[in-house]
């Protein structure tokens, strides 16, 4: 996808992101989620900032303002305006975008079922995780949209109220005061940017997914394991693998995901919630909007183009909490362990069954690396990219505590949120597998020193965060002294 479908990308602290592997995944730097902001160039007229808060003025642009969004509703076919996000349209603009798709073929769709099927036998041999789906299914692209968009709600409602509170929350106290229920309207406003952008990245990526876990979360229904064949059969083009093995490679994969995510009962929530944390902690420079507000030109709003113009600067870059890049920290490091997990898994359950599966593992990889549309839309997402560093260290250390300390040990870790392995352990996987077979092995068991080791972990974590922050403000100083 050449365009960033939210906009929202996390100012970047750091320098391996960007230099990773030759990464060229990501998403756009530093606009606001969503790609929503208030422009900073236009007339010369100010309604409430610069010279003094003008209320005929303000009060004009109110009136075009919702004559626009009124029009822009109808036109949109808008029913269900509520909320920080229009599903209602994100729907739509999706579903025109995937355009008409053939419906999966009994042929296919059992081939599908025979693969998974294949792929969970082999795999009861190389974790002690039973299987955790109940249903295997093949999507079209239009299933993947209507199966996936309750997840995605919960991951953008977040991220969009916050947006639009900072929004409402940067007007002049007498701009506000003036506006009363108008104000409404700036929601439902943001509500329809967020859908239509949110509306074409969905379209673009329920085509080139592959399965329901392709992007690391359990986007899906819980229980069911689903395979989008119409990718998958364009993933397989060039690779010189057969088909059917390319197929059970990525049936085993999600029968993989789905036995982490259906067995760890904290893992879904666990994941869900850290996205949820890290949307809480937006936080914006609000005095910029004075400076910005200069520029707005209230005859804009009543032109449709120029409207769109203004959503897509995203004029604010989002503030850098310490809790916000603890939050992304923990949450890159979760993705990075049940992506790693699953690789090991996988590997062991197909390596000398699937002569190709070590090939179609990197290939996998690669894929991240040159930023695929999955890897794509979950950066603009949340700030996140999920970097093929922080997998390889991660399938390292779960392949190395799967050696030295056997299948159970391995897979008792995910037992409970504080017995995972954390960033540091990445870098340094034998004190990790030490604690879980050698001397820290009382401490790894008992709950009262885990806690302990977990606060202090996390205050490490804050203090390293606060630091960084604090040399970002005095680099920021250096330079404009």
């Amino acid at each position: 996808m050449s365009d960033t479908p939210f906009g929202f990308s996390n100012p970047d602290d750091d320098p391996d992101r960007r230099k990773d592997e030759g990464s060229g995944s990501g998403g756009a730097g530093g606009g606001m989620p969503f790609g929503f902001g208030l422009p900073g160039s236009g007339g010369s007229d100010n309604p409430f900032g610069g010279q003094g808060f003008d209320p005929a003025q303000f009060g004009q642009m109110l009136s075009q303002f919702g004559q626009m969004l009124a029009g822009m509703g109808s036109a949109m076919g808008s029913g269900g305006g509520s909320g920080p996000v229009n599903y209602d349209i994100a729907t739509k603009l999706a579903r025109q975008q995937i355009g008409s798709v053939d419906p999966v073929s009994p042929r296919t769709a059992d081939a599908v079922t025979d693969a998974a099927r294949l792929a969970e036998l082999w795999l009861d041999a190389a974790t002690t995780l039973p299987a955790g789906a109940s249903k295997v299914v093949a999507w079209t692209p239009v299933d993947w949209l209507d199966n996936t968009l309750e997840t995605w709600k919960r991951l953008c409602d977040p991220i969009a109220e916050q947006v639009n509170g900072m929004m409402l929350n940067g007007l002049p106290e007498e701009a506000r005061a003036m506006a009363g229920p108008m104000l409404g309207m700036f929601s439902q406003m943001g509500g329809v940017a967020f859908g239509s952008q949110l509306g074409q990245a969905l379209g673009q990526l329920s085509k080139e997914v592959l399965t329901s876990t392709d992007i690391g979360l359990p986007l899906g229904p819980e229980s069911t394991a689903a395979l989008l064949p119409a990718a998958v059969e364009s993933f397989g083009e060039g690779l010189e693998q057969p088909a059917q093995e390319v197929l059970v490679f990525l049936a085993a994969r999600e029968a993989a995901h789905q036995r982490l995510y259906s067995h760890v009962p904290w893992l879904r929530q666990r994941m869900l919630a850290t996205v949820e944390e890290y949307a809480r902690g937006i936080r914006m420079d609000m005095s910029s909007i004075e400076d910005l507000a200069q520029g707005l030109d209230p005859s804009a709003l009543t032109d449709p183009s120029k409207l769109e113009e203004i959503l897509k600067q995203g004029a604010f870059e989002p503030q850098t909490t310490p809790e916000q890049k603890a939050a992304l920290e923990r949450l890159e490091t979760m993705l990075a362990l049940v992506e790693g997990w699953v690789e090991t898994v996988v590997a062991d359950a197909l390596g000398e069954r699937l002569p190709g599966a070590s090939a179609l593992t990197e290939t996998l990889r690669r894929r991240r690396a040159t930023g695929g549309p999955a890897e794509q839309t979950f950066a603009t997402l949340v700030g996140l990219e999920l970097r093929p560093r922080k997998v390889r260290e991660a399938a390292a250390l779960w392949r190395r505590l799967t050696t030295d300390a056997g299948t159970e040990a391995r897979d008792h870790v995910w037992a409970h949120p504080d017995l995972l392995p954390d960033s540091s352990d990445l870098d340094n996987p034998t004190a990790f597998v030490d604690r879980v077979i050698g001397g820290g092995t009382g401490a790894f068991e008992d709950p009262i020193a885990q806690l302990q080791a977990t606060m202090e972990r996390e205050q490490a974590e804050r203090d390293r965060a606060a630091e960084d922050g604090s040399d970002e403000d005095r680099t920021g100083d250096d330079s404009t002294s």
